[in-house]
């Protein structure tokens, strides 16, 4: 669930640097965009973390 989120965030990101780069405008901001690759970046952390717990618990 985690990982989706995180994969459609940086998804969003994504495509905003795209349309930005072909010159068609970004839907985002400056700061919507920093915003929304944090919460990527957050988000994809919290699954390594539960991954690395898992991990540890199954040991």
């Amino acid at each position: 669930m985690l990982l989706t989120i995180a994969l459609l965030l940086f998804a969003t990101f994504g495509a905003n640097v795209v349309m930005g780069s072909m010159g068609l405008g970004g839907f985002l901001g400056d700061v919507s965009e920093m915003l929304t690759l944090f919460a990527a970046t957050i988000f994809f952390v919290a699954v390594i973390l539960q991954k690395e717990a898992a991990e540890k618990k199954s040991k």
